[in-house]
């Protein structure tokens, strides 16, 4: 496998060996993971990313709707803006009821499948800190003893959250609306990768920002780039639309993570064989401008960095679907690094991942040229434009 080390210029200590990322990287990912955000709720970990750039942006702003954008000015009034999109929200949980036992019932905030709650312990974030509780319900074995059939999953709303006190006691310190996240912790698995909760999409935060280091320390870029960790994508691409609507860059690219294909019982023949260390991932499809799609393999190639092709026949589900739409439309590109495991407590990345789609995207920016024109045109076989209407007189 090519080394991930950058051969970009100025960086020689760029990340380095392809498993190692260095100590405050890591820790500024595993802060973003354990930082409780669900969708409404990202305020803990935009604060991360706003400390993390507080010395590299030229510029940040938080909007309205809670998603913070770090600008880098470019070099060339003339240069091409760059917008670089990771949703800072996760899956999780809200608080909907409180019983007069003490007892929490949950509403989930996005995608959340049921059969996984189960024995799962939960922490709830309140006005006067972090309570931790645990899922239960009744055992297996109780179930011979009754008439009803035991069901393999029970659906949420009879699911319940222990926090371990009393009714008085929980509606005192608890209030309805509270988040409610998963209690995985950052950690290591084998060599070189990790499993947390809610790398789904704390990773596109990361990357966004290492990407705006890497521009900033070869000495920026023609045009703008501007590193956005927006909100509520997991209810509705919402900060995506509503940051692309505010910034109107020429380009737009969602940094996601993409499902992998690589475990047991995965059917790759529904069009994905994503691997683990193979490399980011980039879409190509409706929803993918052409000539940046061939941009991102050209900077890929350059730098020798592995990367994985996914077909997206649809607009995809994430905010590169929303961004391509706005004004008259913008040359989106969605760019991901493989993830197993997605919206479960334990999502699994290989770090080399990480730091080949850093390369990438930082290797297309600086190679971004002024008056890039990204109008789709029919191209033949030597790569120019063709005309294909009809001259007068031809055959009908």
């Amino acid at each position: 496998m090519p080394n991930a080390q950058s051969l970009l210029p100025d960086s020689a200590e760029y990340l380095a060996d392809s498993h190692i990322i260095n100590a405050r990287d890591r820790g500024f990912l595993a802060a973003l993971t354990e930082a409780p955000s669900p969708s409404g709720y990202e305020e803990p970990a935009v604060q991360l990313f706003r400390e993390r750039l507080a010395n590299v942006a030229d510029e940040q702003e938080t909007t309205v709707l809670g998603s913070a954008h770090a600008l880098l000015r470019g070099k060339d009034p003339q240069g091409i803006a760059v917008l670089l999109a990771g949703h800072v929200d996760q899956v999780g949980f809200q608080v909907a009821h409180i019983s007069d036992e003490g007892y929490i019932t949950l509403h989930p905030v996005g995608d959340i499948d049921p059969a996984l709650l189960p024995g799962k312990r939960l922490a709830v974030h309140t006005a006067q800190g972090r309570l931790w509780g645990a899922i239960g319900r009744k055992p297996v074995h109780i179930y011979e003893y009754e008439v009803e059939e035991y069901p393999k999953t029970l659906p949420l709303h009879k699911l319940f959250l222990d926090v371990g006190l009393s009714g008085a006691e929980a509606k005192e310190r608890i209030a309805i609306g509270d988040p409610v996240v998963y209690g995985t912790a950052f950690q290591e698995l084998g060599e070189g990768r990790v499993f947390a909760q809610a790398l789904d999409d704390k990773v596109g935060v990361w990357v966004a920002a290492r990407v705006l280091e890497e521009v900033h320390r070869a000495g920026g870029a023609s045009g703008d780039v501007v590193a956005a960790a927006t909100v509520q994508e997991e209810i509705g691409y919402r900060g995506g639309l509503t940051s692309a609507r505010a910034l109107d860059p020429t380009v737009a690219i969602a940094v996601e993570v993409g499902g992998a294909t690589d475990y047991p019982h995965s059917d790759k023949r529904w069009g994905r064989d994503i691997r683990l260390g193979s490399g980011p991932i980039i879409a190509r499809g409706p929803n993918v401008n052409p000539h940046l799609f061939d941009l991102l393999v050209a900077a890929a190639k350059k730098e020798n960095i592995p990367f994985q092709t996914a077909a997206m026949p649809v607009a995809d589900g994430t905010d590169a679907s929303v961004m391509q739409l706005v004004g008259s439309g913008k040359a989106t590109a969605l760019v991901s690094v493989p993830l197993r495991y997605m919206h479960t407590p334990v999502e699994v990345i290989q770090l080399s991942d990480l730091v080949h789609t850093v390369n990438l995207l930082t290797r297309f920016i600086l190679d971004l040229k002024p008056g890039t024109s990204f109008t789709p045109l029919y191209r033949g076989a030597a790569g120019v434009p063709q005309n294909l209407s009809r001259e007068e007189g031809s055959d009908s």
